[in-house]
């Protein structure tokens, strides 16, 4: 197209008006066109239109020949329509042209697709914590700053990561659920093998052989600030007072085939609930070989949980271990795709759902001709019940301290406690007699609640005495009844120890009260598969190991006991 003369104003060239009037006078054309279709004067929309096909071509140098001909144009409205038409079809191709120099400018230089990433601090990245945008607090479509960390919503121009890119010039976003980066406020994608062990942080997936030789081989790891750490033995924040919360969670991340179905199974597409999702996540991210950090942290976690128990469970208040162990393997069953009628039906009931006999007998008395009371014994009642945990009650604890040693601790060995369940003993409960007895087929992994805590009207007493038990080599035959079709009789059943909850309490002062009041710590042991008779104990963000034979030198309150795998006669492994 031709240029106007510079010596000349653009309306001194075409005696018309400026481009912002042009663009008016091109809005009035759309309106009196949609008026003609309605019937309204032709001849106003034909004067209208050929002041339009004049005011489009006035940038060209032939516009004054237009000029002096347009008294000759034809008066025919369609013809002057057609002109018009074609204008606007003008005007189109120009649009287009311009579309693609916005995408021409939206993709990255070629040679220059690594621009920001050095911008990039892996130090301050943390993608433990719930997924929320900093500003607007939604959880959808969430972008992460890969230069400060914080969390946005969204990548378009009135999204608040775009706002953010403009006025930090924090340019390197990453999507939370998709793992793709993108540069802001152009808005492509990087695609830079750079970023894979960003991507491998937000939420690791190991292959399948590697999750299978977790407890085979041992591996060490070293995190961004050099600091060794073992995968699977890391700590865990305690943003307050969730450390009940994070001894359940590492003895529940030891039992391997709960540990194998979360870290492999993809949760998220078969559209299984948050809670099943993100124990998954957090199970994978305590054994993450490559973290940028040597502890995790459960807030995700934490916030679905005191969500769903209706904050029941929370971070601020601390709340039993044994309360929260059995409403979250509840809930688990029931996320992970288990019904409520069907035993086994998930992963978590096949792992440690076992069956009890309970044999019970009411006690009743009545006076005689002598007014002497007489107890009568009733039928035995016989039910089956299920259980995920056996409860072991203590013997109770000492009114007063030894004579000769005041600071003497009482002990009682595990394998009195057990028998409670040997189907010989009866203990009253109320006015009924009860009798328990272990059935055929025992769980692979039993849970043991040793119940220290008692409550009444006023206060809580814990009970101190020590159970003492051997790590290794736990026989639980004489406890379950015989069944030649299940486990040939007068064998052992051997279970050896995998996590031990223990409780410590810590006196200081209070001044609402009287002297000094106890805090409740709780700990976790958790033996190392990949070294033989290695013991780690974690404590929040402390990780230390301890030697096998002071495991049971303190206070048990949860026990986690597998099931020894013994090789048959024909070779093959028998749980």
């Amino acid at each position: 197209m031709g240029k106007r003369r510079a010596a000349e104003s653009l309306e001194t060239s075409v005696q018309d008006a400026s481009p912002a009037q042009k663009k008016a006078r091109t809005g009035e054309h759309t309106k009196s066109s949609s008026t003609q279709a309605n019937g309204v004067n032709a001849g106003e929309g034909l004067d209208r239109a050929k002041g339009l096909v004049q005011a489009e071509v006035a940038d060209e140098d032939d516009a004054v020949a237009l000029k002096s001909n347009k008294d000759d144009a034809p008066e025919d409205f369609h013809s002057a329509q057609e002109d018009v038409e074609g204008v606007e079809e003008e005007l189109e191709e120009d649009n287009v042209d311009q579309t693609e120099d916005l995408d021409r400018q939206s993709k990255p230089i070629e040679g220059y697709r690594d621009l920001y990433l050095d911008t990039i601090d892996r130090s301050l990245l943390d993608f433990d914590f719930e997924k929320l945008c900093s500003v607007t607090l939604s959880n959808i479509n969430v972008y992460a700053c890969l230069v400060c960390g914080r969390y946005f919503q969204g990548r378009g121009p009135k999204s608040q990561a775009y706002f953010h890119a403009l006025e930090d010039d924090h340019h390197v976003y990453i999507n939370m659920q998709t793992k793709r980066v993108y540069v802001l406020p152009e808005g492509y994608e990087v695609e830079s093998d750079s970023l894979k062990d960003i991507k491998f942080v937000v939420d690791p997936w190991l292959p399948r052989q590697e999750v299978l030789k977790l407890d085979q081989e041992q591996k060490t790891a070293w995190d961004l600030m050099e600091r060794k750490y073992v995968p699977g033995f890391v700590g865990m924040n305690n943003i307050k007072a969730n450390d009940y919360f994070n001894v359940v969670i590492h003895a529940l991340a030891h039992v391997a085939p709960l540990r194998n179905f979360f870290m492999l199974e993809d949760l998220a597409s078969r559209g299984s609930p948050q809670l099943a999702q993100r124990f998954g996540t957090l199970v994978r991210k305590i054994w993450n070989p490559r973290a940028f950090k040597a502890h995790v942290s459960p807030h995700e976690l934490l916030q679905e949980v005191a969500q769903r128990s209706s904050k029941r469970f929370n971070l601020t208040e601390q709340s039993d271990p044994v309360d929260f162990l059995s409403w979250f393997l509840n809930n688990l069953h029931v996320a992970a795709g288990g019904s409520l009628k069907k035993p086994g039906s998930s992963i978590v009931q096949r792992v440690f759902q076992g069956a009890l006999k309970v044999e019970s007998q009411a006690i009743t008395a009545r006076a005689d001709a002598g007014d002497r009371l007489r107890f009568e014994d009733a039928d035995v009642q016989t039910q089956t019940q299920r259980f995920m945990f056996l409860t072991l009650d203590l013997p109770p604890a000492p009114l007063f301290a030894d004579a000769v040693d005041p600071n003497a601790i009482p002990q009682v060995p595990l394998t009195s406690l057990l028998t409670k369940y040997d189907g010989l003993r009866a203990q009253e409960r109320l006015n009924t007699r009860v009798r328990y007895r272990l059935l055929h087929p025992l769980p692979p992994y039993f849970m043991f609640h040793i119940k220290r805590f008692s409550k009444n009207k006023f206060i809580s007493e814990r009970n101190p005495t020590i159970v003492t038990f051997p790590v290794r080599s736990l026989d639980m035959s004489p406890y379950v009844e015989p069944d030649p079709a299940q486990h040939p009789p007068g064998e052992p059943i051997w279970y050896d120890l995998v996590a031990n909850v223990t409780h410590e309490a810590i006196k200081i002062r209070d001044d609402s009260v009287e002297g000094e009041a106890e805090r409740k710590v709780w700990r976790v042991q958790l033996r190392d598969k990949s070294r033989e008779n290695k013991w780690v104990e974690v404590q929040d963000l402390f990780v230390e190991n301890v030697s096998a034979d002071t495991i049971f030198t303190k206070e048990s309150y949860v026990q986690v006991w597998e099931r020894r795998k013994v090789e048959g006669k024909s070779g093959k492994g028998r749980a």
